[in-house]
């Protein structure tokens, strides 16, 4: 089975749990939980259930594939999952209220819709039923898993922090860079492919290089986001051209630039951008070679994820379903 035939197969059960557990409220109370349903994809902006854009669902599919390359039955992995996916939303209500995002997958925010302060709720909520869902681990794996997970949060809100505080800097190096998005995007993706091969084994090799597989392949995630920040098609990915640009955000290619290009950094600290001055500093940004360097260091990232899958020393169904996937991370264009 491809890794698409095993996220048709494995995906639904992971939905049915997340449904599940993401229901509830009556009353006034039905409002709160429809907030919820509408940032998972399950209800319009009218709170009417209505299936629309539910996101990858990376996380959970890297879990329960790790699970099952471990020799553990992917089906005992399905509450992480659903943890790591509620987890993942948290972290995305609260970081469209930081960033000002109006849209996700093609549809406003709930900031947008309902205000901050009960987005903020929203998110909150969505993390403390991450933790319920762990209760539904095998007795003998919560602890471990739990712990796993709170340390990924940690370090989730530690990269979250660290962007928001290179917005107010005027130049960030790609070392500390790279520290930032470890935390704020790899640290998560590296805890499903750890509970998922926790879950299956005692095994503390197997387990650590499959933590190590999902850190790679995080880090390869999000530096394929950056440059579909900069070159992504807007019909694909729903955001504007040059969006991280017209946001002054500070992500991989950017930082190239203006280490290459300082006549970047005039343009960037203008308090109003025309259409020409974002194409002109497009155009820097280009000149510069960052793309070409952006491009290298995704599959840099990339290629140390197949070594850890390598690394294993077998080539089940599973590990080829997660080559797969790590290839559709690098590749993808949304």
């Amino acid at each position: 089975m491809s890794w698409k035939d095993k996220a048709s197969a494995y995906l639904p059960e992971v939905e049915k749990f997340l449904q599940e557990i993401v229901k509830g409220g009556e009353g006034e109370l039905s409002k709160h939980y429809g907030m919820m349903r509408y940032h998972m994809g399950w209800a319009d902006e009218n709170l009417r259930p209505a299936v629309t854009s539910t996101g990858k669902r990376l996380r959970p599919l890297l879990c329960l594939l790790s699970c099952e390359a471990s020799g553990g039955d992917w089906r005992e992995a399905i509450p992480a999952a659903a943890a790591l996916e509620l987890v993942h939303n948290f972290s995305l209500v609260h970081d469209d209220i930081q960033d000002r995002s109006p849209f996700r997958r093609h549809r406003p925010t709930v900031w947008k819709l309902w205000g901050e302060a009960l987005a903020i709720n929203v998110g909150d909520a969505l993390l403390i039923l991450a933790c319920k869902a762990m209760e539904e681990l095998p007795p003998n794996k919560f602890k471990e898993c739990c712990q796993i997970l709170n340390d990924a949060c940690l370090m989730l809100t530690e990269g979250q922090f660290l962007d928001l505080a290179f917005e107010e800097r005027e130049k960030v190096s790609i070392d500390e860079y790279m520290e930032m998005i470890k935390r704020k995007t790899a640290a998560l993706m590296a805890a499903s492919a750890q509970m998922g091969a926790v879950i299956a084994t005692e095994d503390k090799e197997l387990t650590e290089r499959l933590r190590r597989f999902g850190e790679s392949l995080g880090m390869a995630f999000q530096v394929q986001d950056d440059i579909l920040g900069l070159w992504g098609e807007e019909a694909v990915t729903g955001k504007p051209v040059a969006d991280d640009l017209r946001q002054r955000k500070k992500t991989l290619p950017i930082i190239y630039a203006l280490d290459k290009e300082p006549s970047l950094q005039a343009l960037l600290a203008g308090a109003e951008w025309s259409e020409a001055e974002v194409a002109k500093a497009l155009e820097i940004i280009n000149r510069s070679g960052a793309r070409e360097f952006t491009e290298s260091q995704a599959l840099s990232f990339y290629q140390k994820a197949l070594e850890e899958l390598n690394g294993l020393g077998q080539d089940s169904e599973a590990v080829q379903a997660l080559r797969e996937l790590a290839s559709f991370i690098v590749g993808r264009e949304y």
